[in-house]
């Protein structure tokens, strides 16, 4: 019983981005992008073995669902490679489980595609996918807590 829960532990966050990326609908998770949530997490605050690797993937099929080349995969590949640089900021010990961070990442996203297309009804959306996102960062969080991932 003991193997079966530890196996459970290390599947989960795996099997959490992959039904988050894939109970994708066009207002409550357009092209499966509140999977960012459990990649940031898991690669920056909590990382795991070949999370990034996976977390890449994701990021690219987020891309291809959406219809916007490499922009979510670039923009992880570039905070994967500023993390780097600890001296700067160190994403494992920042507070409240990095979510600021977290928000500054996704803000950055979020802002740099409603430059490409400005108009009302696209800022409301993105602005709900901001709160959203972060809300489901939240849980992440705390779900991976309580399980002690």
């Amino acid at each position: 019983m003991l193997q079966i829960c530890n196996t459970l532990k290390t599947l989960a966050p795996f099997l959490i981005t992959l039904l988050l990326w894939r109970l994708s609908t066009p207002f409550w998770n357009p092209a499966g992008i509140l999977a960012l949530a459990p990649i940031f997490y898991y690669t920056f605050v909590k990382p795991i073995y070949w999370f990034s690797v996976f977390g890449v993937i994701i990021c690219f099929l987020i891309d291809y669902l959406s219809g916007i080349p490499l922009f979510w995969t670039s923009l992880f590949c570039l905070t994967y490679a500023l993390n780097g640089f600890q001296t700067i900021i160190n994403i494992n010990h920042a507070e409240k489980n990095a979510l600021f961070i977290f928000m500054t990442f996704i803000g950055i996203g979020i802002f740099l595609l409603t430059l490409f297309h400005i108009n009302g009804i696209l800022l409301l959306n993105n602005i709900w996918l901001f709160l959203l996102l972060s809300i489901t960062y939240i849980l992440v969080s705390i779900f991976s807590n309580r399980v002690r991932i």
